[in-house]
């Protein structure tokens, strides 16, 4: 696995159009680790996709009505089988983090790389999906040197009282002792 122009080499590529230039394509110095399931609790499916796609069909479930206008995105997202999508280019600004603060900075999505895992916050995540966020996260420091393990937090870390992602079920002892 490796980073070609800010993509992954492997894994499936599906774009999405909730994506900018960041203010400083040099200034990649964050990763955010958050949760994701469509609907809520529920895995599997084409939904995540097809919001980051802005194409999700409010039909579908009741839940979809509330969110399905939103535009959202993030980097990659790992699934409960361990799979990635990628859907927006690593040196692209990702819309996952919405309002946000590390280290007094603001708009953390100007400086990070969001990573969805396919869970919720009291469902423990696989142990695939630990093995596959390792991976990527190894790779990730290595390719930006600027984000160290300490610059490695939740969406709750960023947007406390907000956001509640990765959530409790989120090992995080487990998932540092993975990263070489």
């Amino acid at each position: 696995m490796n980073i070609t122009q800010g993509w992954l080499s492997t894994g499936t590529r599906l774009e999405s159009p909730n994506t900018d230039k960041r203010p400083n394509s040099a200034d990649i110095s964050l990763l955010v680790i958050h949760n994701i399931s469509l609907p809520p609790e529920q895995f599997g499916g084409p939904y995540i996709g097809q919001l980051f796609s802005n194409c999700l069909d409010a039909s579908q479930h009741p839940y979809f009505v509330d969110i399905c206008h939103l535009k959202v995105s993030s980097h990659l997202l790992i699934d409960r089988d361990g799979a990635i999508t990628q859907f927006v280019p690593f040196d692209q600004r990702a819309w996952h983090a919405g309002v946000s603060v590390f280290e007094g900075r603001n708009n953390c999505n100007d400086f990070s790389i969001g990573i969805e895992m396919e869970g919720s916050d009291n469902i423990p995540y696989t142990d695939i999906q630990y093995s596959v966020l390792a991976k990527v996260t190894t790779l990730l420091l290595a390719h930006y040197p600027a984000i160290t393990s300490e610059r490695i937090v939740g969406h709750s870390d960023i947007a406390p009282g907000r956001k509640t992602d990765p959530g409790s079920a989120f090992d995080w002892p487990r998932y540092r002792k993975g990263l070489v």
